[in-house]
């Protein structure tokens, strides 16, 4: 792999969006920790079976995916983990039979895709060079 460099810009918005992906994350874990019965309720109106056990799992996820997007680590894996976690929450939540009942659900659902072509975007660019463990996938530095 050709040595890159990286312009102070660039760094500082590679820096920025991890921090931003990291907040996103990092909210949702909070409101969750503030809430676990409620998420569960919230879950369990959506047709899901175990609310409480997928809230706590959606809750271990998010707090994996907030360490890797501020420290880098294993970046990639965390970026298309959490780029299919946002289409599966858009589609569950805020998906097509939600519609009817409250047009704001559609705005709801498309921003899922904004925030996952984000993701996508820094699954292929990776965390940067700086403050980054660059953890991830074998062979790539």
């Amino acid at each position: 792999m050709p040595d890159i460099t990286q312009s102070p810009w660039q760094t500082a918005a590679l820096l920025i969006a991890r921090l931003i992906f990291a907040a996103v994350f990092l909210m949702a874990v909070t409101f969750k920790f503030m809430g676990m019965g409620d998420t569960a309720s919230f879950i369990a109106a959506a047709g899901f079976p175990f609310p409480l056990f997928l809230a706590w799992c959606a809750a271990i996820l998010e707090v994996a995916l907030v360490l890797c997007f501020l420290s880098g680590a294993f970046f990639t894996q965390a970026a298309l983990v959490a780029a299919a976690y946002v289409l599966f929450l858009g589609f569950s939540f805020h998906g097509p039979g939600h519609w009817a009942g409250n047009q704001a659900e559609f705005g709801f659902f498309v921003d899922h895709f904004s925030f996952m072509a984000g993701l996508l975007f820094a699954a292929v660019h990776g965390p940067g060079r700086v403050l980054a463990l660059n953890l991830g996938w074998p062979g790539r530095a």
